[in-house]
């Protein structure tokens, strides 16, 4: 790849601003998770509470994505993401003042889903910018900002411990400001912008069976990395009896993988083909989720989690270079259906870890069964591959 050329070929402001804009969210919209332990030893919570709880803003975001997910594509995704931006302070001046009890932090949680739906806006930003030779590339850096869960695992336990949990969710003002800021200066619309579409529009893509396949692929992949996420570093501390601190710590380790591949399953679906990469991602990833539902020691099963989130943030990146190609002209309303499936994904992989520990005692039960959703996730590729490659895929291999 010629940098100068992916340079020249959209708009890098663009691109920096809304990975920016991503980050930022990412970090909000993943808060609390990376402070469950607090609210949790707080509120003397259950795991099935637990789980419910950190999995709420996932749910929250599934389906606030496709609300802005049809607002990029009405009203353009610069004002959409303008308007996410100042939304986004609420929960978190609620999460500071008023969350005093469970059914508030549910609340708030609810209303995390805002930043959570930034997906929907920064991606077809920046797909509108590129040529279809750069979409996985560029999609996966605007994707990476999803490395905000990484900031979120590293920093807000600290904050936390310094300074308790309510004034750790107020400080999270700041980045968002920052991101606001920056969003607001450099990030601009395309000027090959769609028309909007109609209600019939919607109707019909809800019909394509390719964005039924295209939902199922993304809950495994963005759901299993951001479910994870969410829910890592309360796992730690209740397996391994690790400090608050600790259990973000490793989480952080863990999640900066997936961050950082996203891009790079773009890149390496631009080149060898999205079907291909996706095929052999979900394997992998049923591989590495069968041995950490053995409970291996501490060290083996953070460098396990490590490289399981690596591979699913790929696949994020290697999903979305499959979905730029067959909607392009839908990119803005598809995004927000395939992202909001993603985060339904996310919402049930914490809720079933949760309920299972309930239920059989211990974690395992739920790693086990998510190992064989991802190995579905396969079959279900390889199955879809030779339609696809016939009428649109134009798939290497």
């Amino acid at each position: 790849m010629n940098v100068k050329d992916f340079k020249q070929a959209g708009h890098w402001p663009t691109l920096v601003a809304a990975f920016l804009y991503f980050d930022a969210s990412f970090l909000v919209w993943c808060l609390i998770g990376s402070l469950g332990n607090f609210i949790a030893e707080d509120f003397g919570l259950t795991a099935t509470e637990k789980g419910l709880l950190v999995a709420t803003p996932l749910l929250g975001g599934a389906l606030f994505r496709v609300v802005l997910g049809w607002l990029a594509d009405y009203l353009g995704p610069r004002r959409t993401g303008l308007g996410g931006i100042v939304l986004t302070f609420v929960p978190l001046v609620l999460g500071w003042l008023w969350s005093d009890s469970l059914p508030r932090m549910f609340v708030v949680a609810v209303l995390l889903g805002v930043p959570g739906a930034s997906f929907a806006v920064a991606l077809p930003l920046v797909s509108r910018w590129y040529p279809a030779r750069y979409q996985g590339l560029a999609m996966g850096i605007a994707g990476a900002g999803n490395s905000g869960t990484v900031l979120a695992a590293l920093f807000m336990p600290r904050l936390a411990e310094a300074f308790g949990w309510h004034a750790a969710i107020a400080l999270a003002m700041v980045p968002m400001t920052i991101a606001g800021a920056v969003f607001f200066r450099w990030a601009h619309d395309s000027p090959h912008q769609p028309p909007p579409r109609r209600a019939g529009d919607y109707t019909r893509l809800l019909r394509e069976i390719d964005t039924g396949w295209f939902c199922l692929l993304y809950s495994i992949t963005f759901g299993g990395f951001v479910g994870l996420a969410s829910v890592l570093g309360i796992f730690f501390r209740d397996q391994y009896g690790l400090s608050k601190v600790a259990a973000g710590d490793l989480t952080a380790v863990c999640v900066l993988a997936g961050s950082l591949m996203r891009p790079v399953g773009g890149m390496l679906s631009d080149r060898m083909g999205g079907i291909r990469v996706m095929s052999w991602l979900y394997a992998l990833a049923a591989v590495l989720l069968l041995a950490i539902s053995r409970l291996l020691p501490v060290e083996l099963a953070t460098l396990l989690f490590f490289a399981a989130l690596a591979v699913l943030g790929a696949g994020n990146g290697a999903v979305f270079q499959l979905v730029s190609q067959r909607f392009r002209e839908q990119i803005g309303v598809v995004t927000g259906l395939v992202g909001a499936a993603g985060g339904l994904g996310g919402f049930f992989l914490p809720s079933a870890l949760g309920v299972l520990k309930d239920t059989t005692g211990t974690y395992a039960s739920g790693l086990l069964a998510f190992a064989l959703v991802c190995l579905w996730g396969m079959t279900l590729v390889v199955a879809l591959s030779p339609g696809w490659r016939l009428t649109w895929a134009g798939d290497r291999g």
